[in-house]
């Protein structure tokens, strides 16, 4: 893997058809927001050979919004990624050799897992502070590595910032 998009899914329903959490589907603000995010991505050259996303309904939305954009990429679900620690995920990625890897997921882990990313890389305390304190829902982090592994951040993607409302 040389690059790692961690997006987070859009705004969802408060509640599923079903009263329960797994079944929220994204509102229809957070379809536009995911869609502006997918685009802003394909944009800016961030084209995932692979895509990871959550099966929960509102991951499962936010990928089909944002994956209109990369109509060459290859979609796995995984259930693991429902409520999922940041190991499990790394763990996923790890072992991937597409070029390009997106999780679409959750919060805290892919917030998480973005600020270790860029502490373990020695990134400057302001930028670690700034995904500390902002990674609401469509937002996506872009990462590239360089040969001893090490994370770059190449991109931070927000919704409020390509034309959507965004939700914090």
């Amino acid at each position: 893997m040389e690059r790692l998009i961690l997006m987070r899914h859009g705004a969802a329903e408060r509640r599923g058809p079903t009263g329960g959490d797994f079944d929220r589907a994204l509102t229809a603000q957070g379809r536009i927001d995911a869609a502006l995010i997918g685009d802003a991505l394909a944009k800016a050259g961030f084209a995932p050979d692979l895509a990871l996303v959550s099966e929960a309904r509102r991951a499962q939305d936010t990928w089909t919004a944002a994956g209109e954009s990369f109509p060459k990429a290859r979609k796995e679900s995984r259930e693991d990624f429902y409520s999922a620690s940041t190991q499990t995920v790394l763990t996923a990625v790890e072992g991937e050799t597409a070029g390009t890897v997106m999780v679409v997921g959750h919060n805290p882990t892919l917030q998480d897992l973005a600020v270790g990313l860029l502490k373990a890389s020695g990134a400057s305390p302001a930028l670690i502070a700034r995904l500390e304190m902002r990674f609401p829902p469509a937002t996506a982090a872009a990462f590239s590595f360089d040969a001893a592994g090490r994370a770059e951040l190449e991109g931070l993607f927000y919704a409020a910032d390509h034309g959507g409302r965004g939700a914090e």
